[in-house]
């Protein structure tokens, strides 16, 4: 298991983390979230000795991390962490190497890895020469090349197309399932929510919501309400209390109400009103959550 306890960083009068706390245990995969500069990339890279806490600990599996811990950690930073004139087969060898594979076992990993995330034609390909999206798909090989017990991932599906995010996202459901630990952070909530059983979301350097993402949906106190209706709906809208946001698209109305809204009543004075075309009642998004978290 993977703990951050209490951490804080100060960067002069910057607040970068402020207790800090979250665990992941191996076979789960965190969704770690937060808006901009609310502390994601400092408490990650605290995980691997490129920022040191003012306070607070980091462990692995109970003791502090060691060095040779990090040789079994894979990182994959949002910063581009490759040699632009490097040929990908030759670049993921070297980090192979680095990480303490043999040359012919870096060699074969590099090649798996390559076909694995469909950059086989790219085997012979500098860097500078790929698109963002085929590079951000060698930085994963190189996080991956020597079969981490640990991924942490900066904003992995960043710049990907629908092919390459589906992709990314299968070989990260597989490490969880072979009993790997997985952290990543992501801007795309839906795909989170897809992917992730657990997440946590950092807000001003705190954790403010953490825990598996369906019991947080059920137990939320709030709740996502789609309607479209024949007829003007803004008046009918207004009936309902504790609303928290509303949104038009120009066709339907999405609204986040609190979860002791009465829906039944609602309901009845919409069908007075006129035919409804679309009614849809439910738990949470993880985005209704996280507006709410960091709001």
């Amino acid at each position: 298991m993977l703990v951050l306890r209490d951490l804080h960083k100060r960067f002069g009068d910057v607040v970068a983390l402020d207790g800090c706390s979250l665990s992941v245990e191996k076979g789960d995969m965190l969704g770690f979230l937060g808006p901009n500069g609310a502390g994601k990339t400092t408490a990650m890279r605290s995980i691997f000795g490129l920022m040191r806490p003012d306070s607070g600990d980091v462990t692995w599996e109970g003791q502090k991390i060691t060095p040779e811990d990090r040789r079994r950690f894979g990182y994959m930073p949002e910063e581009r962490g490759l040699y632009p004139r490097m040929k990908a087969f030759d670049q993921l060898k070297y980090f192979g190497r680095l990480r303490g594979l043999g040359k012919t076992e870096a060699a074969s990993a590099a090649d798996n890895w390559l076909g694995r995330l469909g950059l086989a034609e790219r085997h012979d390909t500098a860097i500078d020469a790929l698109s963002h999206g085929n590079q951000q798909r060698v930085q994963l090989a190189a996080a991956l090349i020597h079969d981490p017990d640990l991924m942490v991932l900066d904003e992995p599906f960043a710049g990907l197309d629908p092919i390459a995010a589906e992709t990314m996202a299968d070989i990260l459901r597989e490490r969880a399932d072979s009993g790997k630990a997985v952290v990543f952070s992501s801007h795309q909530l839906d795909l989170v929510e897809d992917i992730c059983e657990e997440v946590a979301i950092i807000n001003a350097g705190t954790v403010v919501v953490e825990g598996n993402v369906r019991q947080l949906k059920d137990a939320a106190p709030l709740r996502h309400l789609e309607l479209e209706v024949d007829g003007e709906a803004d008046a009918l809208l207004s009936t309902l209390q504790g609303i928290h946001h509303q949104e038009f698209d120009g066709i339907r109305h999405t609204v986040i109400v609190d979860a002791d809204t009465d829906m039944r009543g609602f309901l009845a004075r919409a069908q007075d009103l006129g035919p409804v075309r679309h009614f849809n009642y439910t738990t949470p998004a993880l985005s209704d959550l996280f507006r709410e978290a960091v709001r």
